[in-house]
């Protein structure tokens, strides 16, 4: 049994294709041997471009994904520049909700910024050879009466911060002396081999094949070693 083409639904700089997947069940096979298939279920395959979105659109497709059921998986390709914290931490909510443990994020090719740090967000998290990623601190501006601007500029710094400590930080993908410099406003340019030895990327895409970070640095002749933060 074939599964059902994938259903599309666009927003402003986003795409979601949703794709079903047939049941099947535990079966044996010819030597009598316990086959373990997977229950009939979803897979969610989004493209993410810039995190900008200023119409409704992204409503239908935040919408689409909150039906997943249990077993549905998400797939996020990123290809991000970066844009507003703020929409990038809707996916990270819905990813909580809605997939937590299943959701696997590939860098196609770039994510810097919210694109980085939506990278960071999934479980397994794949990477191509030529595959860069970006660290750097928000930007922002706000009007208004002086101390409005203060409380505001207070509570906005604290909040991104201990988000961006979260994703970045307490994964271990930068130490807390990197963290702070990026604060200052030091940006941190990985590609693909930083990547795996920082233990950000956990598979890459590689001569047609996906294969573990770890075996890919054997490839380049390098070994996984925590780098000198």
């Amino acid at each position: 049994m074939e599964s059902k083409k994938p259903n599309e639904i666009s927003s402003e700089n986003h795409t979601l294709f949703v794709k079903q997947v047939p049941e099947f069940r535990r079966t044996l096979d010819r030597h009598k041997n316990i086959v373990e298939i997977r229950a009939k279920h979803k897979i969610y395959t989004i493209y993410i471009e810039r995190f900008k979105e200023l119409k409704r659109g992204l409503h239908s497709v935040l919408n689409e994904l909150r039906t997943a059921g249990v077993d549905d998986r998400l797939v996020i390709r990123i290809n991000s520049g970066g844009g507003f914290v703020n929409e990038g931490k809707q996916f990270y909510n819905l990813m909580n909700e809605k997939f937590h443990n299943r959701t696997t994020t590939y860098l196609d090719n770039h994510g810097y910024s919210m694109g980085a740090l939506l990278f960071c967000m999934g479980d397994k998290r794949v990477i191509y050879p030529y595959s860069d990623l970006m660290f750097h601190n928000y930007s922002s501006g706000v009007g208004g009466k002086g101390g409005e601007i203060i409380s505001r500029v207070e509570h906005t710094d604290a909040h991104i911060k201990a988000f961006f400590r979260k994703i970045i930080v307490d994964q271990g993908f930068l130490s807390d002396k990197e963290f702070e410099k990026m604060l200052i406003g030091q940006d941190f340019w990985m590609g693909a081999q930083e990547l795996c030895e920082r233990k950000i990327a956990t598979h890459v895409v590689y001569k047609g094949k996906e294969m573990k970070a770890k075996k890919y640095l054997k490839i380049l002749g390098k070994k996984e070693a925590p780098k000198e933060h």
